[in-house]
């Protein structure tokens, strides 16, 4: 798909977490890569980051980064941004959907009704933003006669994690993924969802820090949000890319297959074993 060093990216939520992993990784293979979020300024958010830091890192890794501060739970301004991407760009080669409201007492404790309403916002920012984004990038992609979106997701689409909110909000996106990958097939576009593993973000860091003896265990096996950029851009360069189209992958799998590492050489090792069965929804099966 396209020369290295010539793609056009965006990345979505990215001013910190996955998707400024995801950015920097694909910044240093010479992409332009898009990066959008909420955070202009420091402290504006709890977790440290902003737009415009993590597009001058993907500058300092060796591609192109540009910051469009970005609701996307605005559908005017998802729809400027890809405006300005046609404008300077004229193509559009891959687009990461990762915005995603994740609220602060998302792994809380306890059943979904003792938690605030406001999980449920993942179905908008998360499950809903994924879609419009990917609405209004497909003018852009179907130009290029190939492409790539993927959705990042989690084992949280088959097995119970975080919640109904949260699990209805990845379900969705895994469907969303394999529904897409039907319309776009005939004009060369995959669409694939990715299943990350616990990711060493600000978020989790602060996490562990909190609770280092509880969370050690955990804390060796992150994977940095990085790994899931080499996986993408591994992606983006196999031949083969269109038969793996309409299909949920597992990042670690993955990984072992292109024979991608993670940024410390590591070997990020699959949760299938400890998640147990991934292909039902419980007991909730259609036979």
């Amino acid at each position: 798909m396209g020369l290295q060093e010539d793609r056009v990216v965006v990345v979505t939520g990215a001013s910190r977490g996955a998707g400024r992993g995801i950015a920097l990784a694909l910044g240093a293979t010479g992409a332009t890569v898009y990066v959008t979020g909420r955070t202009r300024r420091e402290g504006e958010a709890p977790l440290p980051g902003t737009v415009q830091a993590t597009a001058a890192a993907v500058t300092a890794a060796g591609g192109r980064g540009i910051a469009v501060y970005c609701d996307h739970s605005d559908d005017a301004q998802v729809e400027q941004l890809f405006r300005q991407v046609r404008e300077e760009q004229g193509r559009l080669d891959i687009l990461v959907n990762n915005a995603t409201v994740v609220h602060d007492a998302l792994t809380a404790a306890g059943p979904f009704w003792d938690k605030p309403l406001a999980l449920v916002d993942i179905l908008d920012v998360g499950l809903r933003s994924h879609y419009t984004a990917s609405w209004f990038a497909a003018p852009l992609l179907l130009a290029n006669g190939e492409g790539l979106i993927v959705n990042t997701s989690s084992f949280g689409g088959r097995i119970y994690m975080h919640g109904p909110a949260y699990g209805a909000g990845k379900a969705g996106v895994d469907k969303m993924a394999h529904d897409m990958a039907i319309d776009f097939r005939p004009h060369g576009v995959a669409v694939i969802a990715l299943w990350m593993g616990l990711l060493a973000t600000e978020r989790t860091r602060r996490v562990f820090a909190a609770e280092p003896e509880k969370y050690a265990g955990m804390a060796d096996t992150a994977e940095s949000p990085e790994f899931t950029g080499r996986l993408i851009d591994a992606l983006a360069r196999d031949p083969e890319l269109m038969s793996r189209s309409g299909k949920v992958w597992i990042g670690a799998e993955l990984g072992l297959e292109y024979g991608v590492t993670d940024t410390d050489g590591r070997q990020p090792v699959s949760p299938r074993a400890f998640f147990g069965e991934t292909t039902r929804f419980g007991e909730a099966v259609v036979e």
